[in-house]
């Protein structure tokens, strides 16, 4: 598919995450995956991007944030990241 890098930003017990990991794993997208609980930075990162909350999921797809994306807003970041 595309070699673009999506992260993404989630936490355990997270049922909005859950149900976004399942389209991106079976996307073939090259999906990094970043537990904000233990990855260092991650929480800043997010919070950075989302008004100062901690909300997952969260999204970043080169210089795009998403907050809560759906699957398709995803599909369509990488799509725009590809061609820029």
């Amino acid at each position: 598919m595309s070699d673009v890098e999506v992260e993404f930003y989630w936490r355990p017990g997270c049922g909005f995450c859950a149900a976004l990991r399942r389209p991106l794993m079976a996307s073939g997208l090259n999906v990094k995956e970043i537990n904000i609980w233990e990855e260092p930075g991650a929480a800043e990162r997010v919070r950075a991007v989302a008004n100062g909350n901690e909300t997952v999921p969260t999204v970043i797809i080169g210089s795009t944030a998403l907050v809560n994306p759906t699957f398709d807003e995803v599909e369509a970041a990488v799509k725009a990241e590809s061609a820029a």
